[in-house]
């Protein structure tokens, strides 16, 4: 693991801007008059500090970072993309070949987080198992199958990149997670932690002391509701719950909003709309397909159970602005349950079951070992089904479904984004028709030459 900050070096010129955002509401003069009177370093981080410390944090978020995560394994990718006012960029495992990219090797601790004395013949055989899985891995990869497909035999080890970006207050929050909260019983999640808060002793030393006050809460509090120890992947996404009269609740909203009206009024309006055009409610909505402004699509709801696939989870946690609920890697989950791609089961669907099965079979061996949970996370394989569930506006689900419907996107979260189109167009089909393709919403496609072809075909 290799983390560097690759923005901002400047602390003095950091510590301004911040001192600037803290001063500004009670000081007197323009914004640049304020700005041009902190020139003080240890004035500055003097003045940040007491008034973070009375609980008014909004001015650090002007303080913004971007990281480069370095041979990280994808269990930091899923907890890092769980903070949801950050930022990600991250390798693309779809059309890059992964058989040496290496992996991660953890220590190996007893229950009461001691390194076990048998760690070195551990992590050996934990070496030679992880290289059997890359071999197999590059076996498909060879045979045909895509590397998007092929991966879903890798372990959750495997080393990827990522650049990050999120603001002083984000941060700080991470750090805390990664050093004193649940998170911070996996290693290498408490390693990155430790990555981050050297650097921010460094160029941020406003966060180091809210950091090391904080008292330690890795305590699992819903231990005790852990109760279904048979967990089976959900049979298919599907709408649990949603807006009432969705379409209605929406063109309400367009009525209410541009003429300023009670709710009372809009029975009125909607008889003298009917009388200009018969069409008026198609119309609104034809309308707020193209507008860039559609927060009358935030006025409604949508909540989906949904089974996928760990590697294609990042597909719908990348979308940040939706509630989504997505298990802790503990307790560890059934390795048995897991998504076999199509091209896998043309190639040689026997020796992938033999793979995942070989792979239940040695983390069972590990786990005898009364291994911690948290140290045989990377025995997960990439294939692994999780059951998540979502909460979603009208306008997040419109923009993950013009991405995730189209034909390039990977097939497991394309099958998904459409199971949940189909729902949502039953009980609300006239906003159903704004959800799509690009290509099936308006017939074009934004990719140009990297297009699938299907706008040509339909003309």
């Amino acid at each position: 693991m290799r983390i560097e900050l690759l923005n901002g070096k400047d602390k003095e010129n950091r510590m301004r801007t911040v001192a600037t955002a803290g001063k500004l509401s009670r000081t007197k003069g323009n914004v640049f008059d304020v700005l041009e009177s902190c020139d003080d370093y240890e004035k500055n981080l003097k003045l940040i500090n007491r008034i973070i410390g009375m609980g008014h944090k909004s001015i650090i978020e002007h303080d913004y970072f971007v990281f480069a995560l370095c041979d990280v394994s994808p269990i930091i990718e899923q907890t890092v993309i769980g903070y949801r006012l950050t930022s990600f960029t991250i390798k693309s495992g779809r059309e890059v070949d992964f058989r040496s990219v290496g992996y991660y090797i953890p220590e190996f601790r007893n229950k009461d987080g001691k390194v076990k004395k048998n760690n070195k013949e551990l992590q050996k055989k934990y070496c030679k198992h992880m290289d059997f899985l890359f071999k197999e891995y590059g076996k498909f990869v060879d045979a045909g199958v895509k590397e998007e497909d092929a991966r879903f035999v890798l372990p959750y080890s495997f080393n990827t990149n990522i650049v990050m970006g999120l603001d002083g207050r984000e941060l700080e929050k991470m750090i805390r997670d990664f050093l004193y909260g649940k998170k911070s019983r996996i290693q290498e999640v408490k390693e990155l932690g430790t990555y981050l808060f050297d650097i921010v002793k460094e160029y941020a030393p406003y966060l180091v002391k809210g950091i090391e006050e904080t008292q330690d809460y890795s305590e699992d509090l819903f231990e005790d509701y852990y109760v279904n120890k048979n967990i089976v992947p959900y049979p298919k996404a599907r709408m649990v719950h949603y807006t009432e009269n969705a379409d209605e609740v929406i063109l309400r909203s367009v009525l209410q909003y541009r003429n300023q009206c009670k709710v009372e009024e809009l029975d009125a309006i909607e008889k003298k709309l009917e009388k200009k055009n018969s069409e008026w409610k198609k119309d609104v909505f034809d309308k707020l397909k193209v507008s860039e402004d559609q927060r009358e699509f935030e006025q409604v709801q949508f909540g989906f159970e949904i089974p996928i696939s760990l590697i294609i989870l990042k597909h719908l946690t990348r979308h940040r602005m939706h509630s989504l609920l997505v298990p802790d890697f503990v307790p560890m989950w059934n390795l048995r349950n897991y998504q076999t791609p199509p091209s896998v089961k043309k190639v040689d669907e026997k020796r992938f079951k033999e793979i995942q099965e070989k792979n239940a079979k040695v983390y069972e061996e590990f786990k005898a070992e009364k291994i911690m949970e948290e140290d045989l996370i990377y025995f997960y394989l990439c294939g692994q089904f999780v059951n998540v569930m979502t909460t979603m506006n009208g306008r997040t689900l419109e923009w993950i479904s013009r991405l995730r419907c189209c034909t390039k996107a990977h097939w497991e979260i394309r099958a998904i984004a459409r199971d949940m189109v189909k729902e949502v167009k039953e009980v609300a089909p006239m906003f159903g028709s704004c959800l799509g393709s690009t290509c099936d919403v308006f017939g074009t496609c934004p990719e140009g030459k990297e297009s699938c072809g299907r706008v040509n075909a339909k003309k």
